[in-house]
């Protein structure tokens, strides 16, 4: 059975998976934990500083990174994910330099940069909690669909929709893309915290967590994580009221979020 957490809202979803991250942090005080960016995991980086803020931990020892960042456009741009977390989160929870590990936003040879990272990773003892986003098609870190699934770090292409935005937010008319963690190095992480919000996200949530376990929607391998926790707001989770099927969901009113 997967393991499917369903918050009544967004507020209560954020408040959630906030926790989440704080209590990988608190669990193991040399944590190695990986984060995602966009518009799912904003609030909850957010209530994490808050938090931290009011109830300050010890953190000297936390490794954090993010599971991707774009190729070939400077860190002074707000889009890239360098810039997101350590404005969200490294800055208020004064993670040390050395322990906020990311790959370049420019670089001559994105192969060895990703092999870097991958390495950088290994060397503090692999990943003990993952935070993943959803992609609109199905794609976790910047794993396209069509993404093999023995994967490792590499440089992939954006999603079409995602790399249009970008190039009108830059002006950039060179290559870009997204150095990731491959499919197979995400398996590997101890344990993984799929967040996904909206009604907007509902289709994709059914289909990675129903349908078959395929390369073209590459989150729906998360299937076959032994430790994967699917944490869905209410929107997100509307189509799994239904018939039962591999899920196991727990419905939680706002305020629960201390008890799932």
């Amino acid at each position: 059975m997967l393991n499917v957490t369903i918050m009544q809202d967004e507020a209560a979803f954020d408040r959630a998976a906030a926790w989440r991250i704080i209590a990988g942090m608190l669990a193991n005080p040399r944590a190695v934990i990986g984060l995602s960016t966009g518009q799912t995991t904003k609030n909850m980086h957010r209530l994490v500083s808050e938090i931290y803020a009011l109830c300050p931990f010890d953190v000297s020892g936390i490794t954090i990174f993010n599971v991707d960042e774009l190729t070939n456009l400077p860190r002074s741009y707000s889009g890239c994910c360098y810039t997101m977390i350590k404005e969200q989160i490294a800055d208020p929870l004064q993670i040390r330099e050395e322990n906020f590990i990311m790959p370049p936003t420019m670089s001559d040879d994105f192969e060895e940069e990703s092999r870097r990272f991958q390495r950088a990773l290994e060397a503090r003892g692999g990943v003990d909690l993952q935070i993943l986003g959803l992609g609109a098609n199905g794609h976790i870190g910047i794993n396209q669909p069509g993404t093999p699934f023995n994967s490792e770090t590499w440089v992939s292409p954006m999603d079409p929709v995602f790399e249009a935005r970008v190039r009108r937010e830059t002006g950039a008319t060179h290559p870009l893309g997204g150095l990731t963690l491959g499919i197979r190095t995400i398996m590997h992480a101890r344990r993984i915290v799929l967040v996904a919000k909206g009604a907007h996200k509902a289709d994709m949530v059914e289909r990675m967590i129903r349908g078959p376990v395929t390369e073209a929607i590459p989150a729906s391998v998360l299937q076959l994580h032994p430790n994967c926790e699917f944490l869905l707001d209410a929107e997100a989770a509307r189509n799994l009221k239904g018939p039962p099927g591999k899920e196991s969901g727990l419905s939680c009113e706002g305020n629960c979020y201390g008890q799932v």
